[in-house]
């Protein structure tokens, strides 16, 4: 084992003794030299299980995961099943902040903008006011709470200095056969969209389509269930149970479910270059009492309620691109969604006896649509551009009786949108937007400029394809 070299000159011709000698000597040097590796392999182990007790947000047992580029964008060729199952981290959860400001400058009054032929809801919609605005925060909060289950909150901070709690749920970690529960509030899996929170989209603002059907987006208070299937293909089941009393629903005081939602989703990769998503979702959910403002036959600004269910179909599709899987220079995705919504049930007109006719009930039906697409291609590292065009259609509207007093006009509002931005890091990000708005009665047109910046401090974990 030891060289000549390792032998001293004066021992040409060793004795036994001499031999015995330097193979203690031998021996001593391999003893330090293993006591030093096995250190060297304890500290190596010690700084795994550190890495390992990160918290990361959990998925089923098979999941959709893909890995992420400083921009956000998911790169192709990574889409994959993976069992993750992080330590426990005690009482160190992951914090972090989401800043986000805008500067609006807008042709026309914001106060005058609506979504002609449809009922307004939620507080999301619209413009926006002129000017600079601190945009919505978020204050993060997420950590395993022990082996079976992982929660999270997110706190919504609105320029008005208003605190709402967006989301805020616990999720199951180590269900078997590739199943999930989720319980608490939290964005619905409807469509592709509505889960992302608003710093991850690629404009400043919701597509219209999300505010006439959603009022923004659709949040449940309930449990949501996913299952991914044990088959090559990548195809995910969910469904949710809530209370529903987000727009197009209402609270109804009631112990049963206001809300069900079912989705299924699909998706792989082709070659090493690209992949894709598609899915389907159903949401059926109910009103009683839901307010809308409107402009009646004669002119009279007149207030109405709705009481019925309201069922909304949703498809979705993506598709990335990015040469041989690395998004880092350079990549492409294409996007798009279709909802169509039907409303049945009765309205009652005039609830403020403004006109003589005040009050009287009748039947209710309608039928409207709305669809989006869009394209966001990075052209250098850092670096992006994106053009989206987005229309609804006001379908039809049958208000019974009341047709005498309510008609709905045969609009189709349509938005263009052309936006750049420039990502500093992965945790900085400004972003110029241009909208030509056709949304308002008789296509009035309102251009739209927007200058947007978004912050993120702290952990942020990797988002959904």
């Amino acid at each position: 084992m030891a060289s000549a070299g390792l032998l001293s000159p004066a021992l040409a011709n060793p004795t036994l003794a001499d031999m015995q000698r330097q193979l203690d000597e031998l021996r001593t040097q391999y003893d330090a030299r293993i006591q030093a590796l096995e250190a060297q392999l304890r500290a190596a182990q010690q700084n795994a299980r550190a890495v390992q007790s990160t918290p990361i947000e959990p998925q089923a047992a098979a999941t959709e995961t893909a890995a992420e580029t400083p921009s956000g964008l998911t790169q192709p060729g990574t889409f994959a099943r993976q069992n993750r199952q992080p330590s426990d981290t005690g009482f160190n959860p992951q914090v972090s902040l989401i800043l986000s400001g805008l500067y609006t400058n807008l042709q026309r009054d914001p106060g005058t903008w609506s979504i002609g032929g449809f009922q307004p809801g939620g507080e999301e919609v619209g413009p926006g006011d002129r000017g600079f605005s601190l945009a919505e925060s978020e204050l993060v909060l997420s950590a395993n709470i022990d082996p079976w289950f992982y929660g999270k909150a997110t706190l919504a901070v609105t320029g008005d200095s208003e605190i709402e709690v967006e989301e805020a749920f616990v999720q199951t970690r180590a269900l078997p056969a590739g199943t999930s529960v989720k319980a608490g509030r939290f964005y619905s899996g409807l469509g592709y969209l509505n889960a992302q929170h608003p710093h991850t989209w690629d404009f400043v603002d919701a597509p219209l389509v999300y505010q006439a059907m959603f009022g923004g987006q659709f949040k449940q208070d309930g449990v949501q269930g996913r299952w991914v299937l044990p088959t090559d293909q990548f195809v995910q089941l969910g469904l949710e149970l809530g209370r529903g009393n987000g727009f197009p629903g209402t609270d109804r005081n009631r112990n049963a479910a206001g809300a069900l939602t079912l989705t299924a989703h699909t998706g792989g990769d082709v070659g090493v270059s690209h992949s894709w998503r598609a899915g389907a979702s159903w949401l059926q959910t109910s009103a009683q009492g839901r307010e809308w403002a409107d402009t009646n036959l004669a002119g009279d600004e007149v207030r109405n309620t709705f009481t019925g269910k309201s069922r909304i179909w949703a498809l979705d599709g993506v598709w990335k691109w990015a040469p041989n899987g690395n998004a880092t220079r350079t990549n492409f995705k294409l996007q798009g969604e279709y909802f169509r919504r039907t409303e049945t049930g009765s309205a009652t007109y005039d609830l403020d006896n403004v006109t003589e006719n005040g009050s009287p009930a009748a039947a209710y039906r309608s039928a409207q649509s709305g669809w989006y697409v869009q394209g966001v291609y990075q052209f250098m590292p850092r670096w992006r551009v994106g053009l989206r065009h987005e229309q609804l259609d006001s379908g039809r509207v049958n208000y019974g009786s009341n047709g005498a007093f309510l008609s709905n006009p045969d609009h189709q509002p349509k938005r263009t949108s052309a936006m750049l931005d420039w990502s500093l890091s992965e945790f900085s990000r400004w972003r110029l937007q241009y909208n030509q708005d056709q949304v308002r009665l008789g296509g009035l047109k309102d251009n739209q400029i927007y200058l947007q910046y978004i912050m993120s401090l702290g952990a942020h974990g990797a988002h959904s394809f």
